[in-house]
């Protein structure tokens, strides 16, 4: 299947921990993929004084995963130990900070350049900083270096204009570092936090915004807050929601919540609860209407998406009850077949 399996690796990375008026979650699946490109850091209080801070990422590679996990192990230290981000005296102002960011990622950009041209070869993967070739700023950069924009892809080829790694296109010659086909220099903000209105930060790869927008997302994420706050199995609920809501990608999330972040509703618990329960019983009379043979699968999740079921998640709809749903048809009909009803998203709907 070329660049895809046959079936999903459903396996899950998780992690979390709190601090700094904060806790976090996280989940990683390779799902369709054949190999993992994600790779992600969250650190709560950083080095040399820095307890209060924290640093979170998630690095979305492609064209191999080297460029990502070198990332995820050493970014942060070129960020907070390059001189920009220090400053002269005391702790780092927002504007060394700034600083320190951009010039974090253009050594260690270079940094990994050295290191691949002395393995006899550069390496061809690349990780992401987010910005499409069809930008005008960016097409204007790229045209600029003698590339062209087709297809909304730098040359027709790589679909993002930014990114640490991919340096087959960072070979023009009299042009610097952040005037290339492509680009390593980030976009940094400075974003003020509210204590009364700021619930969370959602950081994602291109495997859940593919499948998910922003609001929906949100959505989902409040509705799953207020039903548990297990912060990992909340990551997970939007890996699995997103493979089932038809992603074909890596997926990797980390879900920050602060203070302020929703809590767990009695209310919402127990129509959770009821949900589920109808859910089995639908399940149940699927199976049992269909007499002779036992329907698939995929027959009852189209079955029940025909329906008009009350309090489904918002975000998530039916898709972020699949798990529920195959758990009670598995108990149902002990003896499936595997293969026919593995996690399919081409045959689901």
């Amino acid at each position: 299947m070329g660049a895809f399996l046959d079936k999903p690796k459903m396996e899950k990375h998780n992690a979390q921990g709190q601090g700094n008026g904060l806790r976090y979650g996280l989940s990683s699946m390779q799902g369709w993929r054949v190999e993992m490109e994600d790779a992600h850091t969250a650190v709560i209080g950083l080095p040399n004084g820095l307890d209060g801070w924290s640093f979170f990422a998630v690095y979305d590679g492609h064209a191999g995963s080297q460029v990502a996990k070198y990332c995820c192990e050493h970014l942060l230290d070129h960020i907070t130990s390059n001189q920009d981000f220090k400053g002269p005296d005391g702790p780092p102002s927002v504007e060394s900070v700034k600083s320190g960011i951009r010039t974090g990622f253009l050594q260690i950009d270079e940094h990994m350049r050295v290191i691949s041209e002395k393995k006899h070869g550069a390496d061809r993967s690349g990780s992401t900083a987010d910005h499409k070739p069809s930008n005008p700023l960016e097409k204007e950069r790229i045209q600029n270096a003698g590339g062209s924009v087709m297809i909304q892809r730098v040359n027709g080829s790589l679909a993002v204009s930014r990114a640490l790694g991919d340096f087959d296109y960072k070979c023009v010659h009299g042009k610097g570092p952040t005037e290339q086909l492509v680009s390593p220099e980030p976009e940094v903000y400075e974003i003020e936090r509210s204590e009364e209105d700021d619930q969370f930060i959602i950081l994602a790869c291109d495997g859940i915004w593919d499948v998910m927008g922003n609001e929906e997302l949100c959505d989902f994420v409040r509705s799953r807050l207020e039903v548990t706050d297990d912060l990992e199995k909340v990551c997970n609920e939007i890996v699995d929601t997103c493979l089932y809501k038809g992603s074909r990608d890596n997926m990797s999330v980390i879900l920050i919540c602060f203070l302020n972040a929703p809590k767990v509703s009695p209310e919402a618990v127990k129509r959770e609860a009821e949900l589920d329960k109808y859910l089995e019983s639908r399940v149940e009379e699927i199976i049992k209407k269909q007499g002779e043979g036992v329907p698939d699968l995929v027959h009852v999740m189209r079955t029940l998406a025909t329906e008009s079921i009350p309090n489904l998640p918002p975000g998530g709809e039916l898709a972020s009850k699949r798990s529920v749903i195959e758990a009670v048809y598995n108990r149902l009909n002990p003896y499936r077949n595997d293969d026919t009803d593995s996690a399919s998203t081409d045959d689901m709907w």
